[in-house]
């Protein structure tokens, strides 16, 4: 039976590709991926217009500039952070010290857990400054901004299951190094008898078997002619 940490084997073996792209994480880090470019495309492509009286573009989102500015940032960093973490995925099952696992594995749930977090804020904002731009704006780039809110709801989502799967793993491997670690002290199934020389008092002295054979010493017999 191989040993496994963290939810893989430590065997190292070869790269599998259908159980890798069966795996519920993988799942949602495509869908995380997908969803950031639609996030920070659409804001890039279509969250600036220009006004009959301005010249400069403004964002869709009530003219606010750090609406846009922060769904352009999360969506990239989150876009660029799944490009990371499917390659570490891809690579993980190759790594046989259970401490590298360890440190991947928290900081997947770190991330997934912060990220999750700041798509949250992401949302909240968006959804909050929509509720405010005038008609004019919203007759005219309505969709973009519907678009942009729901995909950051949607990931809000996928990014809090990789944080519950992350952190799903990480108990995985804790629970793992407990049963299979034992206390050389307080164990008690040892495969190995009881030493004969373990007893404490001292044994009586038995005479050598041959003792009675040995003749004792100075008494000559002549030889029989």
């Amino acid at each position: 039976m191989q040993s496994s940490a963290y939810g893989a084997s430590l065997a190292g073996g070869a790269f599998d590709v259908v159980h890798f792209v069966k795996q519920p994480q993988t799942i949602l880090r495509c869908l995380s991926w997908l969803f950031s470019i639609v996030v920070f495309a659409t804001i890039t492509a279509e969250g600036y217009i220009n006004q009959t009286k301005d010249q400069d573009a403004k964002c869709i989102f009530n003219a606010n500039e750090s609406a846009c500015s922060y769904g352009v940032g999360i969506g990239v960093l989150a876009f660029m952070a799944c490009v990371v973490f499917l390659i570490v995925d891809a690579y993980f099952p190759q790594i046989s010290n259970a401490k590298e696992r360890k440190v991947i594995v928290l900081g997947d749930l770190v991330f997934s857990g912060v990220w999750a977090f700041l798509w949250f804020i992401c949302f909240c904002v968006l959804a909050n400054q929509w509720s405010k731009t005038p008609d004019s704006t919203e007759a005219v780039a309505g969709d973009a901004a519907r678009a942009i809110v729901t995909f950051s709801f949607f990931s809000i989502i996928t990014w809090g299951l990789l944080c519950f799967f992350a952190l799903e793993r990480y108990r995985q491997g804790v629970n793992e190094f407990e049963q299979e670690y034992r206390d050389p002290a307080n164990d008690q199934s040892t495969p190995y008898p009881p030493s004969p020389y373990a007893s404490s008092g001292p044994t009586g002295y038995q005479q050598s078997p041959f003792s009675n054979n040995q003749e004792q010493p100075g008494e000559y017999q002549p030889p029989a002619y």
